[in-house]
């Protein structure tokens, strides 16, 4: 079935959608200001590395809306209050919003804007709800290791390195202080993560 893309529910679908990764990269840029606040710098650059990432997912929507420019749309929707601050509450909070954007919302609105017409946004809609699915699993990774304390060390030996400097260190316990840069603790991540892009083989 199609129809103009002005008289879509589509346009409004991607507003809402653009609505929601702006809303999404200001929650973690809160986020890494509570992580920063706590010497979680780690944390903190996982967040932002994420609000980046939101940032983009919201110009993608934007630019579908060019045709409409000088225009408004108004929309209705629900966005999540993440306020807290236990850390690992906050990721788990970040990990369930990502995964109702993959498991719900931007694979209904693709499936809405394929059946309207709209290839091009449909496939935006589907793979940009592919990487919230990672964002969620990478939020739920670090704050498992919060909840289990296990942020700094490895039940193996593992390489970890100072965000702020680049030292890398073997062992099973971050250090405590980077020998190199004199950094505290929360500086450092698991080697394989950097830049935060580990996989199943992370402990």
């Amino acid at each position: 079935m199609g129809i103009s893309f002005k008289d879509s529910e589509t346009k409004e679908n991607l507003m809402r959608a653009f609505a929601g990764e702006s809303q999404a990269r200001n929650r973690y840029t809160f986020g890494a200001q509570e992580a920063k606040k706590q010497k979680e710098h780690a944390i903190a650059q996982v967040f932002l590395y994420t609000a980046a990432q939101e940032k983009e997912h919201a110009e993608i929507f934007y630019r579908h809306l060019q045709e409409l420019a000088g225009e408004t749309i108004h929309i209705d929707g629900g966005y999540p209050i993440d306020l807290t601050d236990d850390l690992a509450k906050l990721l788990r909070m970040a990990q369930h919003n990502e995964y109702e954007e993959h498991d719900d919302v931007y694979k209904r609105f693709g499936d809405k804007a394929k059946e309207e017409g709209f290839a091009r946004v449909a496939a935006s809609f589907h793979m940009i709800a592919e990487i919230e699915k990672y964002h969620g699993d990478r939020f739920g990774r670090f704050a498992q290791w919060l909840e289990e304390k296990k942020l700094y060390v490895s039940d193996v030996k593992t390489g970890w390195i100072c965000l702020n400097c680049g030292y890398i260190y073997e062992g099973e316990a971050a250090p405590k202080k980077c020998p190199v840069c004199d950094h505290d603790q929360g500086y450092f991540i698991r080697l394989e993560l950097s830049p935060f892009a580990g996989g199943d083989n992370c402990r």
